[in-house]
């Protein structure tokens, strides 16, 4: 049975488990053009609030006499579209990429169903996320909606026990993060720091060793 977009979203973010027995027959063209949509929703929402907020601050600058006002007004609608059109393309990218990933570690715990149903995991998992994850500290809460979506899916569609499809969803976030979190630690010590040596012409001249004092 294909449900309407109306009907998976409320299934998704209230009946997780018994949306996902109900869309086992679902062609990943379904979970696709669903997710484009939820994402049209959250790109959308998130271009006007950045419009906004760049028309505001070109409007403080007019205040204070720097000529961006006008500039502003007219490329704020159009850097709102080209945001619309970046954050549609990389989640779309992303989706893919992290849905394959995703599946290397659904295989290894026994996940036997296909990419597909991994895909679909994913991209109705994104349902929180994208309805929610633009509303400051809610948006953190609505991640954490997500990921617990997304192992119900995978739980549900490729028949695991809940604490493999945990494991496989956790250690797939975590690697990432792990390696992100390394690399930045890599690149925060390898920064040059401010000198603690004295810097040109602070240190004693010649003939101005130790014991030595300046006589007027």
């Amino acid at each position: 049975m294909v449900l309407s977009i109306g009907e998976r979203l409320k299934g998704f973010l209230f009946s997780p488990s018994e949306t996902f027995d109900n869309s086992k027959d679902d062609t990943i063209g379904d979970a696709f053009k669903y997710f484009v949509v939820i994402l049209m929703i959250y790109a959308l929402i998130i271009s006007v609030l950045v419009a906004v907020a760049f028309s505001l601050f070109a409007s403080m600058l007019g205040m204070l006499r720097i000529p961006m006002m006008a500039l502003g007004a007219a490329v704020g609608p159009l850097f709102a579209v080209g945001f619309f059109i970046l954050m549609l393309v990389s989640g779309i990218i992303s989706v893919f990429i992290g849905g394959l990933w995703l599946h290397i570690w659904v295989c290894l715990f026994g996940g036997r169903e296909g990419v597909e149903e991994t895909l679909k995991a994913v991209m109705y998992g994104a349902t929180p996320g994208c309805l929610f994850g633009w509303i400051p500290l809610v948006g953190i809460l609505a991640l954490i909606w997500s990921v617990i979506v997304e192992i119900i899916g995978v739980r549900q569609l490729h028949g695991l026990s809940t604490e493999k499809a945990v494991l496989a969803v956790i250690i797939a976030i975590a690697i990432p993060l792990i390696i992100y979190a390394v690399i930045i630690a890599a690149f925060m010590v390898t920064m040059p720091g401010p000198g603690l040596g004295p810097g040109p012409g602070l240190g004693p001249g010649p003939g101005l060793g130790p014991g030595h004092m300046i006589r007027p």
